[in-house]
């Protein structure tokens, strides 16, 4: 694969998380800010930044959005899960929320 393209998909992908997570905000703030991870102080930036703006950060040459589990333990639970099926998004969605927001603000 081309160099260029893959920092062209990275860009669309940036572009993408963030204008999904200008949506995700505005539409229920308590729950975006407990998806994306992140915490008052960057939800504000987020619902902010104008189309300019939101351009120009997604034209960095690495990804915005960061992998939400920081063990591979965590991720061979989500997809190894022996659960009955109608518990597994259940099981999913606790896993993931495992890592507190806090947590990954000061991380960055």
């Amino acid at each position: 694969m081309d160099i260029s393209n893959v920092i062209d998909e990275i860009h669309e992908l940036n572009l993408t998380y963030l204008l999904l997570a200008q949506r995700l905000i505005s539409e229920d703030r308590v729950a975006a800010k407990f998806r994306l991870k992140i915490d008052d102080e960057m939800a504000d930036l987020l619902q902010e930044l104008n189309a300019r703006q939101l351009m120009k950060l997604s034209r960095v040459n690495q990804l915005l959005c960061h992998f939400g589990h920081d063990s591979a333990e965590q991720l061979r639970q989500l997809t190894h899960n022996p659960r009955e099926q109608g518990l597994t998004q259940f099981h999913a969605s606790l896993l993931m929320a495992s890592q507190p927001a806090a947590a990954t603000a000061t991380e960055r």
